[in-house]
């Protein structure tokens, strides 16, 4: 359960996980919210950078110290809780792409980033680092990520509003931590299919460990991995993306 969480507001920062990640190396207590105006260095997934411009997105990492040992799961809570934000706050319908980003009309809303801290085999912390593209417009994006980046504002003509989502997006967060935290995994996993982008029987492409795999999706495990079906048979993937539909 998270309690009142405790706000860290800043101009502009590297990153959020970053100053999370001392925040938390520091005691601060579960809950702890860091939010930027902008991010210098924001990282996505496989230390990609992820865009982030003045004023432009939502840019938020939260601090967690989950007493479940098993955390593959929180990627997903932190994207169903993000999907259900959007939509309650700006009535967008967006799905969710395995295992870390937000998709409106195929393109990228938003994406999650998860980075964790162990003592032995138990995790000490968790920050989840969510970002989500809000007053864009199709030119504020560099040229590489123009044709696969979306916005709030570019669905809706309008801007976004950026302290209404973040309220939504921590009341969705805990709850769908309190469902985590219960031990609830099946509910988590099957909401996220529900929203999917992608539907059992398609078929993928992606990456895992720099190597190309191809198959059939065939939803998530009860710990949230892919599971993929192709000529050797049945498996859950882990660390991997998908990159396209065959």
């Amino acid at each position: 359960m998270i309690s009142a969480p405790v706000i860290h507001r800043v101009a502009s920062c590297s990153s959020t996980n970053e100053l999370a990640l001392r925040l938390a190396g520091e005691g601060a207590p579960e809950g702890t919210v860091v939010v930027a105006a902008e991010q210098t260095a924001g990282r996505g997934t496989k230390g990609r950078a992820w865009y982030s411009a003045r004023d432009k997105g939502l840019y938020v990492s939260v601090l967690l110290r989950p007493r479940p040992a098993e955390i593959s799961l929180l990627p997903l809570v932190a994207g169903l809780a993000a999907r259900d934000a959007v939509e309650k706050v700006h009535g967008l319908r967006i799905q969710l792409s395995w295992p870390n980003d937000l998709i409106w009309e195929k393109r990228k809303l938003g994406g999650i980033l998860c980075q964790s801290a162990f003592l032995g085999n138990r995790p000490d912390f968790t920050i989840l680092g969510i970002g989500i593209n809000l007053n864009y417009e199709e030119g504020d994006f560099p040229q590489d990520i123009r044709p696969l980046a979306t916005s709030v504002r570019i669905a809706l003509k309008k801007n976004g509003d950026p302290e209404a989502l973040l309220a939504k997006l921590l009341e969705s967060l805990a709850n769908w931590y309190d469902v985590f935290c219960r031990g609830e995994k099946d509910r988590i996993v099957r909401s996220f299919e529900a929203h999917s982008a992608i539907q059992k029987g398609d078929r993928i492409q992606g990456l895992m460990n720099e190597q190309l795999f191809s198959g059939v999706y065939q939803g998530l495990d009860s710990d949230g991995g892919l599971v993929l079906e192709d000529e050797t048979g049945r498996r859950a993937l882990r660390s991997a993306e998908i990159t396209k539909m065959l």
